[in-house]
């Protein structure tokens, strides 16, 4: 019987030996060594559980230890050795709650100055002594740093309920120049309808702007937007999800009655949806890197692009324009105002660039309004000046007619005059022509420039160069200039009723006038 049951277990085992598993039981006495495979579990189990062989049977004739064979018996699962306590290391124990302290001190530190382990491992060799190697310490530290993964809950928001908000970067050029864009990106969750606007900038004032543009373009404002932690949002970052927010982007949500969402500090998954919309953007709107010739033209191309893609979300984006909320019915101030001195040049200082306000306002304080695009200059409710706003430092923006009454006054500026500098190149010409035709040339050209108190400056700059071309450069000959291209036409000849067009009048006989001139010379 012994012979048979060897048989039927070497068939058994024949049977099974393609693709099987094997592994070493951790059995005592006789059994202690053997090798089970996968089959030598299945008819071990089947001779007890199909043919009632006990115990203590299967253990003689296979000689296979009684412990293995319980285990078998008690489950299908080949028994696995595990290791109940962590192995000696005389080399490294004395030293773990060490590298434990200085791991968790780390957790203060910032993050890219904090230990790796080839420096645990430098400083245990020349502060402790340490005579065990390197990669001892690295494996060591990596079962230290184990951390559970995260578990993340998927999310969902209705229609018109929840827009994500964020700002990415991408390269352009703009007049032929290399320019950075920064992307202003928002993004409807539900319907997944995408809105970007470009800036050359991220300040609180692009911030603004970026909102006002979105939400006029979808013609509605979402129930709340989800934002990361920037500046231009949060002042402060309080327990939970509670921020103090700045008062600008306070009164932006007062404005257009949304509410506002934070991610947790450093976790940016946490709007996934525009996260994926910055690279989206760039791979599929700004490849290859495209050339505009102004902001304005890259805004309109990107417009273009999310019309696009309203068309493939059709569907959605009608469910989800229709739960928006209307537009307030008066627009919001996109901008940031400051207070300035103008200074003794008739210039004020904003972020770095100067630009001109009438002469008349020197030592006075205005009101500075920062828009992305401009800069308005007020006093009380009167605006001053207007001028593009200028991104690049130690910029300075000139109005000729700010510096009009001074020039009247100090017409010898004319000649070193910085404005004239930033006027059309016929300008600079004059002024050096009539300055090396007479001593005192610099007055005939300042009374020119005097007459853009009169006439607009297309029509004086098109005056000087007909001037020059004919020799006269004389303030009263480029006046005449001027007059003559802008003289009034005729009015159109009165149209009379068709009562008195019928009126035929003879003309007047004049001949006798002749006469009686004749008459009286006699």
């Amino acid at each position: 019987m012994l012979t048979s049951l060897r048989s039927t277990l070497a068939e058994k085992l024949t049977i099974g030996r393609t693709g099987s598993r094997t592994l070493r039981a951790n059995a005592g006495g006789r059994g202690k060594g053997n090798v089970l495979k996968m089959v030598d579990i299945e008819f071990i189990r089947k001779k007890h559980w199909v043919e009632g062989w006990s115990v203590r049977k299967i253990s003689r004739q296979l000689q296979v230890s009684r412990q293995t064979v319980r285990k078998v018996i008690a489950q299908s699962e080949p028994p696995r050795y595990r290791l109940s306590e962590n192995r000696a290391c005389p080399v490294m124990d004395p030293h773990r709650a060490l590298i434990a302290e200085w791991l968790d001190a780390d957790l203060q530190a910032p993050a890219k100055q904090r230990h790796t382990a080839r420096r645990i491992y430098d400083r245990l060799v020349k502060e402790e002594g340490f005579t065990g190697g390197s990669s001892t310490v690295r494996r060591y530290v990596a079962g230290l740093r184990v951390r559970p993964r995260e578990v993340f809950i998927p999310l969902t928001a209705g229609w018109g309920q929840q827009a994500q908000v964020d700002w990415g970067q991408a390269h352009v050029g703009i007049a032929s120049m290399p320019e950075i864009a920064h992307l202003f990106c928002l993004r409807m969750r539900a319907s997944g309808v995408p809105f970007v606007w470009a800036s050359p900038t991220e300040k609180m004032e692009a911030f603004l702007e970026g909102h006002v543009q979105a939400f006029t373009w979808m013609e509605g404002v979402p129930r709340e937007c989800v934002y990361d932690n920037a500046k231009t949002a949060v002042v402060r970052i309080l327990a939970g999800p509670q921020r103090e927010e700045h008062t600008l982007f306070s009164s932006l949500r007062s404005h257009f009655l949304f509410d506002s969402q934070f991610c947790r500090p450093a976790e940016p998954h946490e709007k996934g949806a525009v996260e994926n919309l910055v690279g989206y953007v760039r791979r599929n709107a700004l490849v290859p890197v495209p050339n505009f010739a102004s902001w304005d033209a890259l805004n309109a191309h990107l417009l273009a692009w999310c019309e696009e893609e309203c068309i493939r979300h059709a569907d959605a984006w009608t469910k989800e324009r229709a739960q928006l909320r209307p537009l307030p019915a008066h627009p919001f101030l996109a901008a940031v105002v400051s207070l300035a001195v103008v200074s003794r040049l008739s210039l004020v200082t904003v972020d770095h660039n100067r630009y001109s306000v009438p002469c008349a306002y020197v030592g006075q304080s205005v009101r500075v309004l920062l828009f992305t695009e401009r800069i308005e200059i007020w006093d009380k409710d009167n605006c001053l000046a207007r001028h593009t706003r200028e991104y690049r430092r130690g910029e300075t923006a000139l109005e000729l007619a700010h510096y009009l009454p001074a020039l009247a006054q100090k017409p010898r500026a004319v000649t070193h005059a910085a404005l004239i500098s930033q006027l059309p190149a016929i300008y600079a010409t004059v002024r050096d022509q009539l300055c090396r035709a007479h001593p005192e040339g610099y007055r005939e050209f300042a009374a020119i420039l005097l007459l853009h108190r009169e006439f607009a400056s297309t029509a004086i700059e098109r005056a000087l160069e007909e001037a020059r071309t004919k020799g006269c450069l004389q303030a009263s000959a480029v006046r005449q200039l001027v007059l003559n291209h802008t003289a009034p036409t005729p009015p159109p000849p009165l149209l009379l009723p068709p009562r008195l067009g019928a009126i035929q009048v003879t003309p007047p006989n004049l001949a006798q006038y002749n006469t009686l001139f004749a008459e009286v010379a006699r």
